[in-house]
């Protein structure tokens, strides 16, 4: 067993943990988002039949990869909206707006996409219309939990 002082709590320490507890440090709310989704992701499991997932790990495994590319989602869309706010001409406004619609409709098709190239058969998001309506509860809880935690929306 390690002592607090010894090398794996030491700090400046080279060990494979140092830079991972140093994230966590730096971003317990993507913690405790990841922590929201296992069990908004294992409600669906359990509750819609299309929505499968052979194991626990899986499901965890499941929410990191949903956390990571909403997270990218989220970053795409913030880009659009501020090019759709910051439009000047009508063609520049529906184009943008077009571009707001192709990632909002086709960020679901990439998270089955990855979800089935991951984990194959093992896991099941269930289609277009359940990962949509799992999407949407995902973020509505991020944005609860966050509000309740740190008093601020996390849109």
């Amino acid at each position: 067993m390690t002592e607090p002082g010894g090398p794996a709590g030491a700090s400046g320490s080279s060990s494979a943990l140092g830079p991972l507890r140093a994230w966590v440090v730096a971003h317990p709310a993507d913690i405790v988002d990841l922590f929201v989704y296992v069990v908004v992701l294992n409600v669906a499991i359990e509750y819609l039949p299309r929505v499968i997932s052979e194991t626990f790990t899986l499901s965890l495994l499941t929410a990191v990869l949903l956390k990571v590319s909403l997270e990218v989602v989220l970053l795409l869309k913030g880009a659009v909206l501020t090019r759709l706010r910051s439009a000047t001409s009508r063609v520049a406004t529906a184009g943008l707006a077009v571009a707001l619609w192709v990632v909002a409709a086709g960020s679901k098709l990439v998270v089955l996409w990855l979800i089935d190239v991951a984990f194959g058969g093992s896991v099941s998001l269930g289609g277009f219309v359940p990962v949509t309506l799992l999407v949407i509860a995902l973020l509505t809880s991020r944005a609860g939990v966050r509000l309740l935690l740190y008093r601020e929306p996390a849109w």
